[in-house]
C-alpha cells in the first residue's frame, strides 16, 4: 500500500501555479535589469580607461543601482559599495 501512495503525485494548487508564473516573469525582469546595470558599468569603465569619465555615465549607474535597491533586486550594501568604488575610480582618472 505504501508503494501506491508514492506513485501518485500531488497536484499543484492554482495558487502555486500562479506563483510559479509570477516568479518566472519576475526572473526575466530582474535578469534584464541586471543586464542593463552591467552595460552601464561597462560603459563607465570604458570611459575611465580612456581617461574621460563623464558625470552622466556615473549618474546613470547611481540611478540604476538605487532603482535596483528600491525594487529589491540589489541589497543596499552592494549598491553603496559599487557606487563608492566607481566614485573612487572616477576621481582617480581625473586626477
Amino acid at each position: 500500500m505504501a508503494e501506491d501512495k508514492k506513485a501518485v503525485a500531488k497536484k499543484k494548487r492554482p495558487t502555486a501555479l500562479k506563483r510559479d508564473i509570477q516568479n518566472a516573469k519576475k526572473c526575466v525582469h530582474n535578469k534584464a535589469f541586471k543586464s542593463k546595470v552591467r552595460t552601464a558599468l561597462r560603459s563607465f569603465e570604458d570611459a575611465v580607461t580612456k581617461k574621460q569619465p563623464s558625470k552622466e555615465s556615473l549618474d546613470l549607474v547611481y540611478s540604476l543601482m538605487d532603482k535596483g535597491v528600491k525594487t529589491g533586486i540589489f541589497k543596499q550594501n552592494k549598491a553603496n559599495r559599487v557606487k563608492s568604488r566607481l566614485t573612487k575610480r572616477a576621481f582617480a582618472a581625473t586626477a
